[in-house]
């Protein structure tokens, strides 16, 4: 039984992303809006509502280390495996925005402040303000960099002018993208928690991996299908916004209900698999290395991060 509800939960990700992609080219083709706005902001918040919730819940029940390591986790994979699959998916990648002047800053700068709020023993209330405070800076900076970065054919422009435009229909089909994912995201997790404790998997990986694996599966399947649609921007957006919103808006909130009293030096490793995943991404910004081989090198970083976990728990 866990098996179809895997196989059906993955299904309503892919159904609830491809709404979600479609409905946002839509707001973006009429309004005029960059996709990647829309990707780094609407798709962005939304897919990282199922860190949101595991993190705060985690917080709740006074389980710090859950809540931290899934941030940690989950923007490590949105980088080495998400990023990497669309890379290596996509035929063809040449976003119009040039994410290393723009962008390179707002991928690096909230894990620099991350690391640094990482050397006290856990995260405060303050922190969490401080981290949400970041997260309305980078929204800010977005809505004034928004009209320049704007790069839609002339055709897709006069084509979505006369196009009929029904607020009601777009609000309940991108609601409905967003359920999908998230609930469909929900069951995935839950049902490959149960094939992996049938297998004999501890329950040290299922909370760590698992978790940070079935949380990331919305930005994996939102950033696939924009990817293949020739959406590079709205993409490359939701990854970057997702990591923006993970370390700000999921691990500030979670801090926000109570205070994360954890010993940062057991994640000194997962910290610096972190760190070097960024730089990879700003080295590949910077370069537009947007192809299959830089795929393959985020998978190898993955690679070592998922070998070095496993190792510690022989």
């Amino acid at each position: 039984m866990d098996y179809v509800i895997f196989i059906i939960s993955l299904a309503a990700l892919i159904w609830g992303a491809d709404l979600l992609v479609a409905q946002s080219e839509k707001i973006a083709l009429r309004f005029k809006i960059s996709e990647y706005v829309i990707g780094a902001t609407l798709i962005a918040l939304g897919t990282s509502l199922p860190e949101m919730a595991a993190s705060i819940a985690a917080s709740y029940n006074g389980k710090a280390e859950i809540a931290v390591s899934n941030v940690i986790g989950s923007n490590i994979l949105n980088i080495t495996l998400v990023l990497a699959m669309v890379f290596l998916l996509a035929r063809k990648i040449d976003p119009h925005r040039d994410f290393f002047a723009k962008d390179s800053s707002w991928a690096l700068f909230p894990v620099l402040v991350f690391t640094v709020m990482s050397l006290e023993d856990g995260f405060s209330r303050f922190d969490g303000i401080l981290l949400i405070a970041l997260m309305l800076a980078y929204l800010l900076f977005l809505r004034q960099s928004g009209p320049d970065i704007l790069a839609l054919e002339d055709e897709e422009i006069e084509e979505a002018e006369h196009a009929p435009f029904s607020w009601l229909r777009t609000g309940l089909l991108l609601f409905g993208g967003f359920v999908l994912v998230i609930v469909g995201a929900e069951f995935t997790v839950e049902s490959a928690s149960s094939i992996a404790r049938s297998l004999g998997v501890s329950e040290w990986i299922i909370g760590i991996v698992m978790i940070s694996m079935g949380t990331s599966m919305p930005e994996l399947i939102v950033s696939i299908v924009a990817a293949t649609k020739g959406k590079a921007d709205m993409a490359i957006g939701n990854i970057i916004g997702s990591n923006m919103a993970n370390i700000t808006v999921v691990l500030g909130s979670a801090a926000l209900v109570r205070d994360l009293k954890l010993d940062m030096h057991a994640y000194i490793f997962d910290i610096a698999v972190l760190i070097a995943a960024t730089l990879m991404l700003v080295f590949i910004t910077a370069n537009r290395m947007y192809s299959k081989p830089a795929g393959i090198s985020l998978l190898v970083l993955l690679a070592l991060f998922l070998h070095h976990t496993l190792s510690a728990l022989a």
